[in-house]
This record gives C-alpha cells, sequence and structure tokens, in this order.
C-alpha cells in the first residue's frame, strides 16, 4: 500500500508517501517514497518537495487554505517531476494516515475516519483548540480533493498514554472536576514515545512486555515518559502541552497561583497570559533571545551570555529531575532513550543532562556520543554503565503509516 501520511498545522502541513502492508512491516522494510511540507498556508506559501533520491523542490506560491495545499501536493506527488515509482495517478494512492493531537479518553487507539470519528474529534476541540481543528480541515479536504472512497485513518498523539493509571493521570483537585469535566493528564508525543520504544525493543530482539524505559522528546516540545512493559505509565505533558520540561517557548511546570498574580500586578487577562506561556516562556523567555537550542549554544560558546548559558542549564536540570523521579518511582529502568531534534542531533545537550547521574548508574561514553551518525540508532553508554543510554531517532510518520495499514487491513493492533 502507499500511505499518504499528513501532518495539519494550523498554517503548515508536512506530509510523506510510504509504502508499506502487513508483509513490510513485519519485515521491517518499508519505503519511504517522498516527503514536504508548506508552511504559511493562507498566504504566499513556502513550499519543499522531495521524492526520495529525487532534487528538493523549493518554491513559493499562493495557498489559500488547506484544500489547495493538499491539492498542491497532490499534483506533485503525480507529476513527472517526481517520478515517484509505483505512482503514477491519484488511484496509486491507497489510504490517508492523519496524525490527531488529541483523542480525550474515547479514542485509545488509531482508527478508521467516519463521521462518529469526526463528531469525536471535534468533542475534543476544547482540549485542544489550536490542533485539533487543524487536524479535521487536513481530513476533510483529503476526502474533497481524493473523494470519499480512499480510506483515512487518525492516529492520536495521546492514544500511548491513555492506558496510564489513575495514579498518573489524576491531578490532587476535587475528583468530580475529573468526572464532569475529564480534567486529568492526558500527554503528548505519545507517536514519537511509542516508536522508539518499538526500535528499542526490536534492536535488542526482546518482547514488548521487557520494555523498561525513560524515553526524551526533546525539541520545541519536549516530554519525558516512564515505560513500563512497553506501556505508558507516566508522562510529563499533563491537560495541555505546557506542563512538564523546559521547552522552547512553553513554560512547563510552575505554580499556579502565578497566573493570578500576574493577573493583578501586569493586568494580564487569561488569554494573554496562555499566550505568554505558550509562545513567550522556555528557553526563548529565560534567555531573552531565541527558543532555539543550536542557538543558544552558539551564543553560550562564542559570546559567554549569560542568559542563554542560564536558559541551558535550566533545561537540562529540568530534564534531570525528571529523569531521577521516573527511576525513583518506577524500579527497573533499563535505559534512557534520547529522540526528537535536541535529542537526536545535540550531543552537548545529551553530555549535559547525563552528567552527574552516576549516582543512578549512568556513564554516558564521550566518545560515543559526539559520533552519533544522523539519522542511525546508537548507544552512547559507556562499556559498564549500569542505566543504558541510547539516540534512537524518531519516525512518527512511519508509525502513521504502519497504523493506517493495520486498521485498513483490520490486522491486530501493535505497539
Amino acid at each position: 500500500m502507499n500511505v499518504l501520511v499528513l501532518n495539519c498545522g494550523s498554517s503548515s502541513i508536512k506530509f510523506q508517501i510510504v509504502e508499506t502492508d502487513l508483509d513490510l512491516i513485519e519485515k521491517d522494510t518499508d519505503r519511504r517514497l517522498a516527503r514536504g511540507v508548506i508552511e504559511r498556508v493562507g498566504s504566499l506559501a513556502l513550499i519543499s518537495f522531495q521524492a526520495e533520491g529525487g532534487p528538493k523542490v523549493v518554491e513559493d506560491a499562493p495557498i489559500r487554505d488547506h484544500r489547495s495545499a493538499i491539492d498542491r501536493i497532490l499534483r506533485f506527488i503525480v507529476s513527472a517531476e517526481a517520478a515517484i515509482p509505483g505512482i503514477r495517478s491519484l488511484s496509486d494512492l491507497h489510504a490517508v494516515g492523519h496524525r490527531v493531537v488529541h483523542g480525550g479518553e474515547r479514542f485509545k487507539r488509531s482508527v478508521r475516519i467516519d463521521q462518529a470519528v469526526i463528531e469525536g474529534i471535534e468533542e475534543c476541540i476544547e482540549l485542544a483548540p489550536l490542533h485539533n481543528p487543524a487536524n479535521l480541515r487536513g481530513v476533510r479536504a483529503a476526502a474533497d480533493v481524493l473523494g470519499a472512497g480512499i480510506p483515512q485513518v487518525a492516529v492520536f498523539d495521546t492514544a500511548f498514554h491513555s492506558e496510564m493509571p489513575e495514579t498518573s493521570f489524576l491531578y490532587g483537585i476535587p475528583y468530580s472536576l475529573y468526572r464532569r469535566h475529564k480534567i486529568r493528564r492526558y500527554g503528548f508525543h505519545g507517536t514519537s514515545h511509542r516508536y522508539v520504544a518499538y526500535r528499542y525493543r526490536t534492536i535488542h530482539g526482546i518482547p514488548r512486555e521487557a520494555v523498561n524505559l525513560i524515553t526524551l522528546h526533546l525539541g520545541m516540545g519536549c516530554s519525558a515518559c516512564a515505560i513500563r512493559a512497553g506501556a505508558s505509565v507516566d508522562t510529563s505533558m499533563g491537560f495541555t502541552p505546557v506542563e512538564g520540561l523546559l521547552m522552547g517557548t512553553r513554560s512547563g511546570d510552575l505554580d499556579p497561583s502565578i497566573l493570578e498574580y500576574l493577573a493583578h500586578k501586569e493586568g494580564m487577562g487569561l488569554h494573554e497570559i496562555e499566550a505568554m506561556l505558550n509562545k513567550q516562556s522556555g528557553l526563548l523567555g529565560i534567555s531573552g533571545l531565541t527558543g532555539d537550542m543550536r542557538d543558544l549554544l552558539a551564543e553560550e560558546a562564542e559570546n559567554g551570555d549569560r542568559r542563554a548559558h542560564l536558559a541551558i542549564e535550566m533545561f537540562c536540570l529540568r530534564v534531570k529531575k525528571y529523569i531521577g523521579a521516573y527511576y525513583a518511582t518506577y524500579p527497573g529502568t533499563e535505559a534512557l532513550v534520547f529522540t526528537g531534534g535536541i535529542g537526536e542531533n545535540s550531543a552537548a545537550i545529551r553530555e549535559r543532562i547525563g552528567a552527574d547521574l552516576d549516582h543512578l548508574g549512568l556513564v554516558i561514553d564521550q566518545e560515543r556520543n559526539r559520533s552519533v551518525a544522523l539519522g542511525e540508532a546508537t548507544r552512547i553508554a559507556a562499556p559498564g554503565s549500569k542505566l543504558d543510554a541510547w539516540v534512537i531517532p524518531t519516525n512518527e510518520e512511519l508509525l502513521i503509516a504502519r497504523d493506517t495499514v493495520r486498521v485498513v487491513r483490520d490486522a491486530p493492533r501493535r505497539w
């Protein structure tokens, strides 16, 4: 099957074409055929497409909405310019897999999209007002362009965390608020945490039930996840993606009384405070420069910028605190797994996070850490380290494509 994977944001669409089926999944021989992104949907959009093994196509063009964006993606896919093997017309696309951010308590696994599923995703909009509407625009646009006959599948960021125990997902507020309004920790980045846990067990040739990890998805958004017997039992993001680790522009954990204090002292409304916590905080807020870790590391190294250094140190300390909490709470942790843009690409950040954790039995091999090859799973723990450590590149699009195949073929769910 050729699966079109769509990740629709409010003003952007990322896509991949993945050739996969049940046999290719079993052999781990799926193939990415093409990928790309359209940014600034609704204005003069920036377009970047690339068929696997071919040149990158970069251009700008007016793209008014998600339907126009998906139409532009599909025209590239079937073009002679792309020359994608096995795809000559839209009939050679067999299914569409969508990243959907929030499934609430209703969606605990990937599902084929029908009207009832659309209504369920709509019911979760109040839990993810910035994301679920954009995800639904992608679903509707794909149906408009490709026709109602092509199967579409929703793969939820929250699904991997949906079976956490109550002790992990409940907040210390009146239980009636959970019963009435479903206020609880949902967790996010579930597709990424689930994928790297899968890769870890395939690398080691062990069953899912033997996978006991702490996974660290570190990028512009960051989250930690405690995994026991292959399942998520705790995670740092909560009711929204703001909770947990310090991130590029998100604050992470803070005392909720600060919100009332800011409203009183600064005259800020709730929407202003929410915008600040999501878009003006984290690395950007501390440094006053940027939320991009690469730029902060450069500022620290080249100019000795004090606040850049402070932001980096705070970032690493927060990660260490979650590692320590999960290690203490869930005995039997075998390894840390780093993934995400920072986790996969920044040896300096991995080194700082791993420093002074020898009391947990972790010793990072600095030579291995600094020689991690782009896109390759690599063990970075030193020989004899009691707690193992790995860098495993995430591949959420591949997992979405595989789930799409399993749902369409009515195959058993496999994490």
